[in-house]
């Protein structure tokens, strides 16, 4: 079998192995196209905490002046701050520099269109072709426009979820939150808003150094010690951030994770006990968020996977909420893009106003079980795999928008091709864990004898 790439560049922006794949002179020619896809704007940049991120954004910076941009430089900073910065700068564009939840070696840069939201499937697909053809604005060293360093990036951001959601209200005694920020961006503004909501913080890994104490990616195996710092603690809740603090999960207060998927579950119980409209979310998302919208009388909308399918969505359906299973929640009265701390905000402004705790909300919800596999997968075979599920399946309701997912009696299952990894995804959700198992072990057994060319 060939060896997997350790350079991914897609739609969905350009990812690789640093030192490896992800060079300078590439990083700088994507920044150069995508200055000469704004028209020589104004180009907000910022980054995680990954300790590859001042090369890159060195890299990009020389890229974007080279290119005749002017650069509003944010340094570290979720990348939601980023999205909301370009709102706010009415700048033409925005790099976030992160790989998310990529392993530490990896780095990448994500696209933001003038209205803050990445860029759509045809926009990201002109900016591809300008970076292929390599036909970029050069201007000369006296034309070159100077760097300004955007300093209150955090407070805006800050600010923008106080209005939006205030304080919680006066309570008989104060809730008590972990925090595991994965020493990421978030850990620059997330105890922040905690403490501005009126929180008690129990923060770990919140050095925004870095250094990953743990995989980026907030699943339940990645958060023993959240869980143990909510028990020790007697937290009445835990958040658990990415690296670029776009996602969240959640840990009740008996110290258990309840799946990434809850968190745009129990966001959007709150917002719509508030404002009743359209509910979009992804074709991974957990059927909980059906329940949901179904008791608020709300459509639920379902997409392809991706932050801009979401989005572009949203805007044509004036969603009041949406976001993915991936721990992903999209408010757009505060800021129109995956926040991890708008997730927070409404989570803790629900637990407030309904007077339960985690466990007793996910309790009223339908007893369902999600279990995520990936392997991993030339992008050569996943179309072979892609094929296989829909013949041998093809007598049970299907969508096949992304990848295939596949409704059964007892639930439904995904398979896709990542956009952003060299894997290949299999997603499972039904009533038991003995269901989902059976049907995740099924499934993933034909999907490996097709990666493996049996």
């Amino acid at each position: 079998m060939r060896a997997i790439p350790t350079l991914k560049i897609s739609i969905s922006g350009v990812r690789g192995v640093v030192g490896d794949s992800l060079t300078p002179s590439l990083l700088a020619r994507f920044a150069q196209a995508f200055g000469t896809h704004t028209g020589s704007g104004t180009v907000v940049v910022g980054r995680d905490t990954r300790t590859s991120g001042e090369m890159v954004r060195q890299a990009v910076v020389s890229g974007l002046l080279s290119s005749g941009c002017r650069v509003i430089d944010l340094d570290i900073c979720p990348v939601p701050t980023v999205q909301l910065a370009v709102r706010h700068r009415r700048a033409q564009g925005g790099i976030a520099i992160t790989a998310s939840h990529n392993p530490a070696e990896w780095n990448a840069l994500k696209f933001v269109g003038p209205d803050g939201l990445f860029l759509g499937a045809g926009t990201a697909r002109e900016l591809l072709d300008i970076y292929h053809q390599g036909e970029y604005v050069k201007v000369a060293g006296s034309e070159m426009r100077s760097v300004e360093r955007m300093t209150d990036g955090l407070d805006l951001h800050l600010k923008a979820i106080l209005d939006g959601v205030g304080p919680l209200p006066l309570h008989a005694r104060r809730l008590r939150v972990a925090l595991d920020a994965c020493n990421g961006a978030g850990a620059l503004l997330a105890p922040r808003l905690l403490d501005a909501l009126g929180v008690d913080v129990v923060p770990i890994n919140v050095t925004p150094d870095g250094l990953f104490p743990r995989p980026a990616e907030p699943l339940p195996e990645n958060l023993g010690a959240l869980c143990d710092a909510v028990r020790a603690h007697h937290c009445d809740v835990g958040f658990a951030q990415d690296m670029d603090a776009d996602r969240q999960a959640v840990v009740s207060e008996h110290g258990e994770a309840i799946g990434e998927d809850y968190t745009l579950v129990l966001a959007t119980w709150h917002v719509l006990g508030r404002e009743q409209g359209p509910v979009v979310a992804n074709l991974s998302t957990t059927a909980a968020l059906d329940e949901i919208a179904k008791r608020f009388g709300c459509p639920l909308v379902r997409t392809k996977i991706g932050e801009a399918n979401v989005t572009e969505r949203m805007r044509s359906e004036h969603a009041v909420i949406g976001g993915e299973g991936n721990g992903g929640v999209i408010y757009p009265r505060i800021n129109f893009a995956r926040d991890s701390h708008v997730g927070m905000a409404l989570i803790l402004h629900l637990l407030v106003s309904s007077g339960k705790t985690v466990s007793e909300l996910v309790a009223d919800l339908p007893p369902l079980c999600m279990v995520k596999e990936k392997l991993t997968c030339p992008s050569n075979r996943i179309p072979l795999v892609l094929r296989m599920v829909r013949r041998e399946f093809a007598h049970l309701p299907m969508d096949t928008r992304d990848g295939v997912k596949v409704m059964l009696p007892e639930g439904w299952f995904h398979v896709r091709g990542s956009n952003t990894e060299p894997i290949v995804r299999v997603v499972a959700e039904a009533g038991s864990p003995a269901d989902v198992r059976r049907v995740v072990d099924d499934v993933f057994g034909r999907v490996e004898r097709v990666v493996r060319g049996a």
